[in-house]
């Protein structure tokens, strides 16, 4: 599907990739991943050709009449309606329905009709209304003009529209950045079954683990393709790098025995044939270089340096909004610990922000009663704020803001336990990065050591590295944490209970983040799973038991069942030896045995689905 031959390119004079080659089969789902100025988005603009080609050398080659589908901006605000604007991001689709409607000629009508059938044009609003409702919109959004939304949800819209047209090559750069966790979670289901090749660039964990066959890899200016996950990547990154580590040890050793002989005996006549000999074996050795680790600045969050009493922070019949009268949030009731880690659940305008921004009084109460200790402080991040960082100013700028009297010395020393040395403390702060902008306003906002740490989407820019450390972090912090978060491995890392805000209500959740996902997903087919949703966040009193009832399940329904995880894992197995052959470039130096490979591997999934299928079903059936 996609094939990139000796890719040579840089930006003012810096290398991005060089002499970087990566073979993507049909059917693939490839999750790209590098630190922050790699050349991730680079390499998708390369692929879109939206970099002109004689910038760089090389080749990046797609099948021959392969369509291919990315998200280039955010939908237009116009007074289009919503799913109108995704049913025409099909355009062969859009087209053909517009010429059925007018042509006249018989032949061409059958043609048209046979090629729509052939698409599937007819269930057209149906598959848009499934997308639309996955990215978090609701029902009635869907007959809105798109100028009512807001920038990101015009920008789910164009995913959608993207999502819709199912092209042959999907690239996507960071979706999960436009969607709260329960449209990730969606997202990360449809990727796994989407149809054709796909090429993601994310730092969601997860999307990476449980939606993608392959790895492809930005290291040290080349393309590293690998089988499986992200985690079976780092595993495989770490025995490659112990395995350069032994050779490079092992050569050593080899050319400092070569150099031994040699100065011992270059001045002897007798033994000079011997010691230019090695000399030419300490020249024809190539050199074994081993990558160097590379390091990720820590984040550092002060612990307080006073314990409060609990509770220190009550919230009682709260009502909370933006307006007097209208109420976002009604009658919550809600209290914090010194030791509370908290995640909070909620699909995007249901009003987990209004929830944090009370507690952080950033907005002021409508109704209700808010207790706090007398000493609590409380540090609040937001991704919004971003845009309140002051554009002209540099980093110690800013950092003069917590001590105005600090002279230099101190500021710079400020400067560096939030991450920044000395040639970044007089960067301009609309000349950071995204990443360097969260770390400078997270030291900002964690300098005065608060009781209360409020997270809001803390990772949108921050690459896998970052967000480990961010977690590190956050596990020393000795105080009170509220997570907002659209990425469940940070969630799940960090947090151990989970407030649920849902219909105006803001209540403590009875499970975990798993737990959570799996009630989302299943709450788009099943309305009483819903109900089991809300009743886990605002529980009815309990009804007298009743006797239980039903049938233990049967040998055949548990031998049907370990029949299909058989052949399900038969199946992976083949797959993943079938795709460690195809992600070696040679193998498509014959194309005959490409292709049969390639078929080969069509079969296998095609078996690995039906596998899957079939244990589902099975599953379900024992369960009955």
């Amino acid at each position: 599907m996609l094939q990139i031959q000796d890719l040579t390119f840089r930006i003012e004079g810096r290398p991005l990739f060089q002499q970087a080659s990566a073979q993507i089969a049909d059917g693939w789902k490839v999750g790209l991943i590098g630190r922050n100025g790699t050349g991730k988005s680079t390499l998708l603009r390369l692929i879109r050709e939206e970099i002109a080609s004689d910038r760089s050398d090389g080749s990046i080659r797609i099948n021959k009449g392969a369509k291919l589908g990315y998200v280039a901006q955010e939908a237009a605000a116009t007074d289009d309606l919503l799913i109108d604007v995704v049913l025409a991001a099909d355009v062969e689709r859009a087209e053909l329905m517009a010429e059925a409607e007018t042509t006249e000629d018989p032949m061409r009508i059958g043609e048209v009709h046979a090629r729509l059938a052939d698409i599937d044009a007819w269930s057209g609003e149906a598959r848009a209304s499934e997308i639309l409702v996955g990215l978090g919109f609701t029902q009635a959004d869907l007959t809105r003009a798109v100028r009512e939304f807001s920038g990101g949800w015009r920008m789910r819209a164009a995913l959608g529209g993207v999502l819709f047209s199912r092209p042959d090559l999907l690239l996507l750069d960071e979706p999960t950045n436009y969607l709260d966790l329960e449209g990730a979670a969606w997202l990360e289901v449809y990727l796994r079954k989407y149809p054709h090749t796909v090429v993601v660039v994310s730092h969601d964990r997860d999307l990476l683990n449980r939606s993608v066959t392959h790895i492809l890899a930005v290291e040290q200016t080349k393309l590293v393709v690998s089988p499986g996950g992200y985690d079976t990547y780092l595993k495989k990154k770490a025995e490659r790098a112990a395995q350069l580590e032994a050779q490079k040890s092992k050569q050593d050793a080899q050319r400092a025995h070569l150099q031994a002989f040699v100065d011992r005996f270059r001045a002897k006549a007798s033994k000079a044939r011997q010691a230019q000999s090695r000399v030419k074996m300490l020249e024809k050795m190539q050199d074994i270089s081993v990558p160097l680790a590379e390091r990720t600045t820590p984040f550092k969050f002060g612990d307080p340096p006073d314990e409060l009493a609990s509770p220190i922070l009550d919230l009682e019949r709260a009502d909370m909004g933006y307006v007097q009268g209208k109420p976002v949030l009604r009658n919550v009731s809600l209290r914090l610990d010194m030791d509370d880690r908290i995640a909070i659940v909620g699909a995007n305008g249901q009003g987990k922000t209004t929830l944090v921004k009370s507690i952080a009084q950033k907005l002021p109460l409508l109704v209700g009663g808010r207790r706090a200790a007398k000493a609590l402080r409380i540090g609040y991040f937001s991704q919004d704020q971003l845009d309140e960082l002051r554009a002209g100013e540099n980093v110690l700028d800013h950092i003069k803001d917590l001590d105005p009297n600090a002279n230099q010395s101190r500021l710079r020393a400020i400067a560096a336990q939030f991450g920044f040395g000395a040639e970044k403390v007089e960067t301009k702060v609309d000349k950071l990065s995204g990443g360097e902008k969260v770390r400078l306003l997270m030291g900002l906002t964690t300098w005065s050591k608060p009781h209360i740490l409020i997270l809001d989407e803390p990772t949108s820019h921050l690459d896998i590295d970052s967000r480990e450390a961010l977690i590190y972090a956050l596990n020393d912090y000795q105080g009170a944490l509220l997570l907002i978060t659209h990425d469940t491995y940070l969630a799940e890392a960090t947090a151990d209970r989970l407030w649920l805000v849902k219909d105006g209500k803001a209540a403590p959740y009875d499970g975990d983040i798993a737990d959570y996902k799996a009630l989302v997903l299943a709450a788009d087919r099943q309305p009483e799973i819903r109900r089991a949703e809300i009743a886990r966040a605002d529980p009815p009193k309990p009804e007298p038991a009743k006797a239980k009832s039903g049938a233990k399940p049967s040998y055949k329904q548990k031998l049907r069942v370990e029949t299909a995880e058989k052949a399900m894992e038969e199946a992976r197995a083949a797959l993943e030896l079938l795709d460690r052959e195809l992600a070696d470039p040679d193998a498509f130096a014959h194309a005959r045995d490409a292709e049969a490979k390639l078929k080969g591997r069509a079969q296998l999934q095609a078996k690995l689905d039906a596998a899957e299928a079939e244990w589902l079903e099975a599953s379900e059936d024992l369960e009955g």
